[in-house]
């Protein structure tokens, strides 16, 4: 199994532009949310929790994130949590403000991280790897814990890797 560091990496190289990694910052939790919502039907109501394929889906991403690395899937599996709320909130609303609510969230998250993608000059990630779709979020989270300070040891493997970020990342490397 990868590590933390080898996901982190890997995700990273796709990732080196400022801009693209701030319209990540944008796109992904949309998404996240999105699916979140679009996933929260049908469910039922246990003991004033509701139960749907969103909180299966919350569960086993929370799950791989723990076995990655206990701190960011302990925070990951707070953050995902929390997003079944708005899902929750929009499953028990209408059927049409439902969908539209989250097929409007996803589209314009993807929109955001394909306008990223266009200054980054690459492909994304998931492209190549389908787990880029798990490590996205991770990764988001991973550069927001870096710019507080946090987790410098995990920050400088993934800067020896996949290399320093800046502003245009291949007019630096002509």
């Amino acid at each position: 199994m990868q590590t933390l560091v080898d996901h982190l990496s890997n995700y990273a190289t796709y990732h080196r532009d400022q801009r693209n990694i701030l319209s990540h910052f944008i796109g992904i939790p949309l998404i996240v949310v999105a699916v979140a919502v679009l996933l929260s039907r049908p469910g039922l109501s246990l003991a004033g929790l509701w139960l749907s394929p969103a909180t299966l889906l919350v569960i086993a991403t929370s799950a791989f994130y723990l076995c990655l690395d206990m701190r960011f899937g302990l925070l990951m599996s707070l953050l995902l949590s929390l997003c079944l709320w708005p899902g929750a909130v929009l499953a028990a609303s209408s059927q049409s403000l439902w969908l539209a609510s989250g097929i409007g969230l996803f589209v314009v998250g993807w929109i955001i991280q394909f306008i990223g993608h266009y200054y980054e000059g690459r492909k994304p990630a998931f492209v190549d790897d389908l787990i880029g779709l798990a490590i996205g979020p991770l990764f988001v989270v991973a550069e927001a814990v870096f710019l507080l300070g946090l987790r410098k040891e995990v920050e400088h493997a993934v800067v020896k890797r996949a290399g320093p970020v800046c502003l245009n990342p291949h007019k630096a490397a002509a």
